[in-house]
């Protein structure tokens, strides 16, 4: 099963020992459409985007003005209407995707983490990135090769466990963190326990 969450914050459990945790809202929607294999279109609210192909779409399937996007997911529900959300209160392991913070065209230092020459003043070589090519041969920079340029704002996905879900308020609490910033939108699909979804 699949969900749209919105990231809230880092907290903290206070146990024996320790947990650091995750909070994620489980976004409230809409199933408008059952697909074939367990999939469906579904409705959620996302900014105040609005356009005649979503005012179409809500004129389609009966919706209000909030439910402004629109996803295929793979859901439990066996008919339209709100979207199933029992199955996160069992626990268990899922699959987090978010995108990591967007940090634009960054230098080689700050990107892959480089040393960099010293700081001296005699020196003329402090944030440079250096030598970047080869020799009479091949006599080109490699493919690959770790340069300044756009970093951050990729998609990253990590496996953590759900360590409880209040279905009132939709917090869904992870254990550890996971990529994004406070406020941001991604997606959660429950595995099984070999790790499958």
């Amino acid at each position: 099963m699949e969900f749209i969450v919105q990231k809230v914050g880092m907290s903290r459990i206070i146990a024996t020992p320790s947990q650091a945790v995750t909070l994620l809202k489980v976004l409230n929607a809409k199933v408008c459409k059952l697909e074939e294999n367990g999939r469906a279109l579904v409705a959620y609210s996302k900014g105040k985007t609005y356009n005649k192909s979503i005012e179409g779409n809500q004129k389609k399937y009966n919706l209000s003005k909030e439910f402004n996007r629109f996803a295929t997911l793979k859901v439990a529900n066996t008919e339209i209407g709100d979207l199933d959300t029992s199955n996160l209160g069992d626990g268990g392991i899922v699959k987090v995707s978010f995108k990591t913070k967007g940090r634009g065209f960054s230098g080689a230092m700050k990107r892959w983490n480089f040393q960099g020459g010293p700081a001296a003043h005699g020196s003329r070589f402090h944030r440079r990135l250096g030598s970047i090519g080869n020799r009479e041969w091949p006599g080109r920079v490699q493919p690959g090769k770790k340069m300044a340029g756009h970093y951050g704002d990729e998609l990253v996905s990590v496996r953590s466990e759900i360590i409880s879900f209040d279905a009132q308020s939709g917090i869904l609490v992870l254990k550890g963190s996971v990529a994004g910033y406070n406020g941001a939108y991604g997606k959660i699909t429950i595995l099984d326990k070999k790790g499958g979804k």
